[in-house]
């Protein structure tokens, strides 16, 4: 089982092709909300007939839910997660890749394209681009973090960690500043409660499509569909396969 050793960041690469990052919420090992695995099992088999597909249990989900090194939940800065993420990159031979994450998977997917040129194109699914509401989730995770739920007793912190270390994060900037590929999408009904705040993905990406369209964004949104939409590769694939190919 390949392990990144300085991280102790479980992965799996599957398929052949050009190196393709899988990221949060999607996890090497079984999720609560894809107990059986089908909806990972459906994303590579979309995806491997052309790419060669990282997937890794990051970040930690808590006892029995993945087999990579506990981080403590303090260091989890955006400055960690990216040092951890071109780690595992190094580990899997990805020199450049393609990076496809959805909702945090998406936020950290814009903190490596702006720190880093090896991100070749990025997929950030499930938040948007502009306008995210940063301080909103560092609120909304404190709220969590205060009466976290009983089966996951201190996991809520590092996003807590996450959220205060990039408060302040040029956004405008340093999303004007990615120039690979990149693509963004949300189902059209995606707005999600967290920590009693609402985090309005698609009514934010709406606002801000011609914006981002102007700076070379390929903006797509899945009818009808609300946050859970990641669980559907038979919908998500096809709405993202055109941006790949046509790098």
């Amino acid at each position: 089982m390949p392990m990144q050793r300085s991280t102790g960041v479980y992965f799996e690469v599957h398929g052949q092709g050009y190196p393709l990052v899988l990221a949060f919420p999607m996890m090497a090992s079984h999720m609560p909300e894809d107990p059986s695995g089908q909806a990972l099992r459906g994303y590579l088999d979309r995806l491997t007939d052309r790419y060669r597909v990282l997937v890794m249990d990051y970040p930690d989900q808590g006892p029995d839910m993945g087999r990579s090194r506990r981080i403590p939940p303090r260091e989890l800065t955006a400055q960690r997660v990216c040092e951890d993420l071109l780690d595992v990159a190094d580990a899997a031979n990805f020199q450049r890749f393609i990076w496809w994450g959805f909702s945090w998977g998406g936020v950290c997917g814009l903190q490596l394209a702006s720190r880093s040129d090896r991100v070749a194109a990025l997929v950030c699914g499930g938040w948007p681009p502009l306008g995210g509401q940063y301080a909103d989730m560092l609120r909304a995770t404190r709220t969590v973090a205060a009466n976290p739920p009983p089966d996951l007793p201190d996991l809520v912190d590092q996003y807590v960690t996450f959220y205060e270390s990039v408060q302040g994060w040029p956004e405008s900037e340093m999303v004007k500043g990615i120039k690979c590929p990149r693509m963004t999408f949300a189902g059209s009904k995606d707005e999600v409660e967290v920590g009693g705040i609402i985090v309005r993905v698609a009514p934010t990406i709406r606002e801000h499509r011609a914006e981002l369209e102007q700076q070379g964004w390929y903006v797509t949104e899945i009818p009808g569909r609300d946050h859970s939409v990641y669980l559907d590769p038979e919908i998500v694939v096809p709405a993202v396969r055109p941006f790949l190919e046509g790098l």
